[in-house]
């Protein structure tokens, strides 16, 4: 498991610990730091994590805005509490995160999703998130970490062998 991977997967479930007690903003970090501690005291991604769970809870009121705009067939309340962090955490990365590809966003979101969620988790996460990045795609919304990488003048490879 990749440490970003598992950065994610540590955040997920501070999420969802701190979304399942309904507890106040500031918890979420006292659990991400005991989640850090006890799963993962060497790791080397823990600024990421903490980076992104930062950005969650600064964004949390129009990641579930996009949530509730994206899935309105699903009340963000209905939604199941893995969903509804998983969505959370791909949301934040796909619409706030510009140095994470979009492509990475989804799947990470999905393979998170097909983890710890239940049987349909995968399909609906990819659903919401796929709707969000075509609806950030036909408004222009372009990433810098989407661009394709330029590929080496081959003349300057040749060059520097």
């Amino acid at each position: 498991m990749s440490n970003r991977h598992l950065a994610r997967s540590l955040v997920l479930q501070s999420l969802y610990e701190w979304d399942f007690h309904a507890q106040d903003k500031e918890q979420a970090f006292e659990i991400m730091d005991r989640n850090l501690k006890e799963f993962a005291p060497e790791m080397d991604e823990r600024p990421f994590a903490l980076g992104l769970l930062k950005g969650i809870m600064e964004h949390k009121v129009e990641i579930d805005g996009a949530i509730g705009h994206f899935a309105p067939d699903w009340p963000i309340e209905r939604i199941t509490t893995v969903d509804r962090n998983v969505l959370r955490m791909g949301i934040y990365e796909l619409m706030y995160d510009q140095e994470i590809p979009s492509k990475v966003a989804i799947n990470e979101a999905i393979e998170l999703a097909k983890t710890f969620g239940g049987e349909s988790s995968g399909k609906f996460v990819n659903g919401v998130l796929g709707a969000v990045f075509r609806d950030q795609t036909a408004k222009g919304v372009a990433k810098a970490a989407d661009k394709p990488k330029e590929s080496p003048d081959p003349a300057q490879v040749k060059s520097n062998e």
